[in-house]
C-alpha cells in the first residue's frame, strides 16, 4: 500500500505543496501514509482474530467518532443514515411525522408535536414515550430510531406508546412536512412588526424576506427580529438576510482558514427591502452561529439595536465533505469575522482542562474593536447586546432543569391534571412552585452539576474499592448540603423558573403559536424593544446616529 502511494502520488502532491503551500504539507502527506497503513492492517488483523464475532462497519463508526471527539464538536461523521437527517435539516423539507421527538433508553420521547403535522393528527403529545414502531420494538432496535417513520407519503406506521403510565396504540400517516425558519410573525402594534427567525435553512432569508414585506405592507414602520434559541444554519442565508436591512456589496462576514482557498468574504448581492426601518434584533445564550453572523453584522454595521443576553459564541464555520458509500463529514474549516474584524468563538479547542473541557476565553482577554461609527465591541464571548437584560439570561439551575427535562415532565404532570385549561393562560403561583419542587424531589431529579457528577463519581470508587461504607456518612453529609445549596438556588431563581414553566404550559395547550402570541403582549425582551423603539432619541443615541 504503502510503495503504491508512494509511486502514484508523491510526485504531484509534493509539486503541488511547493506551488502553494510550502514544504509543510509534504511531511504531512507521509505521516498520513504512514498511520493510515498502520490502521488498515491494524482493523484488518482485529477483525480477522478477534475471539468473538465482530461488526466491522460498527467499530468503523466508534473509532471515527472517537478520532474526531477530541477536536470541535462541530466536526463530525455522518454514516448513510445521518446524511439523510443533515440534508433535511438543510432544507427543511422530508416526509415525516412532523415531531420533535428524543432518545431516551428503550423509548423515543416526545418532545413536542407541530399542530396539523401528521404526529399531532394521530393524537400523541408532548410526553408520550414511543416504545414500538410498527413490528419493531425500541428495546431491541439500538439504531436511531428516526428513521423508522421514513417511508413515502401516506405510508401508514402503527406504533405503541406509553401516556401516563398507560399503554396506547395509534396510527400515523406520513406526510410532507416543512420545517419553517419563520414559524411565526405579525404586528405588535399599530407600527411595529414582529418576526420570529427560528433557524437557518435554504429557505430561511426568502420566509423573512415574505415575513418583512407583509408586515410592511399592513402598516409596520419598524421591525424587531427575534433570534433566541436559533441554533444557526447555512451561512449563505445569514448573508441574504443581512441584504434584506442594508444595501448591495456590503461586506457581512469574512471567513479564514489555514487553506487559503477557504478563505472568503461575503457580500450583500441583492437590491434591500428597506435600509432606513428602525430594527431591533433579540439574542439570548442560545443564539448561535448564523444568529450571531446577522446579529454581530448588523450591530458592527450600526444598523439594528441588539437587545437581550450574550450569545453563545461560536465563530466557527462547517462545510460537508461527501466521503464514499454515502457517507459524509462535516469539518470545521475556518472561523469566520463579522465586519469589525471580531471573531466572537468562546471556547478553545485546541486547549483543554483537566477534564478535557474546552476552555473558555476569559473575558478579560477579549479584544475591543470598533462598529462603522465608532461604538466599541468586542470579540471572544459571543455577541455582546447593545442593551443588555438581566432577566435575559439564564442561570446554570435553569439552564440543568431545561437540560434534564425537570421543567418538561413537570409540565407534563400539570397537563394531565388540568385538561380543560384551553386558551386560557394560567398563573404560575408560588404554590405551583412548591408542588414544581416537591414534583423534583419525589422523581429524584438530578441536577448533575459538575459537583454533583464529582460526588456520586467519588462514592461509585468507592463502591468499586469496597470502602463507600467507612465514607458514607461523610458522603450523605455532603450531598444533603449539596441538595439545600440546590434548593436555595431554586428559590433564588424562582421568577426565571416560573416564566419557563409558563412557557411549557403554553406550548402545551396552544403549540407555538400560542406561545408567541402570548410573548408579544408579556415578554419583558420585547417590551423592552418596543420601548427602545418608541424612544426614537434613545434608539439613534445608541446606533451613534
Amino acid at each position: 500500500m504503502y510503495s503504491f502511494f508512494k509511486k502514484k502520488f508523491i510526485l504531484p502532491v509534493v509539486a503541488s505543496a511547493f506551488l502553494f503551500i510550502g514544504a509543510s504539507f509534504k511531511d504531512d502527506f507521509f505521516e498520513i501514509a504512514k498511520q493510515i497503513e498502520i490502521f488498515t492492517t491494524l482493523f484488518k488483523e482485529l477483525n480477522r482474530n478477534y475471539v468473538d464475532e465482530t461488526n466491522p462497519g460498527e467499530l468503523m463508526d466508534k473509532a471515527i467518532k472517537g478520532m474526531l471527539a477530541n477536536l470541535d464538536p462541530y466536526t463530525v461523521y455522518f454514516n448513510e443514515q445521518d446524511v439523510v437527517r443533515f440534508k433535511i435539516n438543510n432544507t427543511g423539507e422530508y416526509t415525516g411525522i412532523g415531531a420533535l421527538l428524543t432518545r431516551k433508553e428503550d423509548k423515543l420521547i416526545v418532545k413536542e408535536a407541530y399542530k396539523n403535522f401528521p404526529a399531532d393528527k394521530a393524537g400523541l403529545k408532548a410526553g408520550d414515550e414511543i416504545t414500538q414502531i410498527g413490528d419493531v420494538l425500541l428495546s431491541d432496535f439500538k439504531e436511531d430510531a428516526s428513521q423508522l417513520f421514513k417511508g413515502a407519503k401516506n405510508t401508514k406506521i402503527d406504533i405503541k406508546y406509553i401516556r401516563q403510565g398507560k399503554m396506547n396504540t395509534t396510527q400515523i400517516v406520513l406526510d410532507e412536512v416543512e420545517i419553517k425558519s419563520v414559524p411565526f410573525f405579525a404586528k405588535i402594534d399599530d407600527k411595529t412588526g414582529y418576526i420570529v427567525l427560528s433557524h437557518f435553512n435554504k429557505k430561511a432569508s426568502f420566509e423573512t424576506k415574505e415575513a418583512l414585506e407583509q408586515l410592511k405592507k399592513d402598516g409596520a414602520e419598524r421591525i424587531i427580529l427575534d433570534l433566541r434559541d436559533n441554533p444557526g444554519g447555512l451561512l449563505n442565508e445569514a448573508v441574504n438576510i443581512c441584504n434584506l436591512f442594508v444595501p448591495k456589496n456590503e461586506i457581512i462576514v469574512t471567513t479564514k482558514s489555514k487553506i487559503e482557498k477557504h478563505n472568503s468574504t461575503y457580500k450583500t448581492s441583492k437590491d434591500p427591502v428597506d435600509t432606513e426601518i428602525p430594527l431591533i434584533i433579540i439574542v439570548n445564550g442560545r443564539s448561535a452561529s448564523a444568529s450571531e453572523i446577522v446579529a454581530g453584522a448588523l450591530q458592527d454595521l450600526d444598523r439594528a439595536v441588539v437587545v437581550g443576553s450574550r450569545s453563545f459564541g461560536k465563530g466557527l464555520v462547517q462545510r460537508p465533505v461527501d466521503l464514499t458509500y454515502g457517507t459524509q463529514l462535516k469539518v470545521t474549516i475556518s472561523r469566520y469575522y463579522t465586519p469589525s474584524g471580531r471573531c466572537i468563538q468562546a471556547l478553545d479547542y485546541a486547549h483543554k482542562d483537566t477534564n478535557g473541557k474546552a476552555i473558555k476565553t476569559d473575558e478579560k482577554n477579549y479584544n475591543a474593536f470598533k462598529t462603522r461609527k465608532g461604538r466599541t465591541v468586542y470579540d471572544g464571548g459571543g455577541i455582546q447586546p447593545d442593551v443588555e437584560l438581566e432577566e435575559a439570561k439564564s442561570s446554570p439551575i435553569t439552564d440543568a432543569l431545561i437540560r434534564n427535562d425537570g421543567i418538561f415532565n413537570y409540565v407534563t404532570s400539570y397537563y394531565y391534571k388540568n385538561p380543560d385549561l384551553g386558551n386560557r393562560i394560567p398563573a404560575v403561583t408560588d404554590a405551583d412552585f412548591l408542588d414544581f419542587k416537591q414534583f423534583l424531589k419525589v422523581q429524584k431529579f438530578s441536577f448533575d452539576t459538575e459537583t454533583e457528577l464529582a460526588l456520586k463519581n467519588t462514592l461509585a470508587v468507592a463502591k468499586k474499592e469496597k470502602i463507600e461504607e467507612s465514607i458514607l456518612v461523610e458522603y450523605q453529609q455532603l450531598l444533603t448540603a449539596l441538595q439545600k445549596s440546590e434548593n436555595a438556588l431554586l428559590d433564588k431563581n424562582q421568577k426565571e423558573i416560573k416564566n419557563l414553566i409558563l412557557d411549557e404550559i403554553i406550548k402545551r395547550y396552544q403549540y407555538q403559536e400560542g406561545l408567541y402570541q402570548y410573548y408579544i403582549k408579556n415578554n419583558s425582551e420585547i417590551k423592552k424593544a418596543i420601548s427602545i423603539l418608541n424612544n426614537n432619541s434613545e434608539y439613534k443615541t445608541i446606533l451613534k446616529i
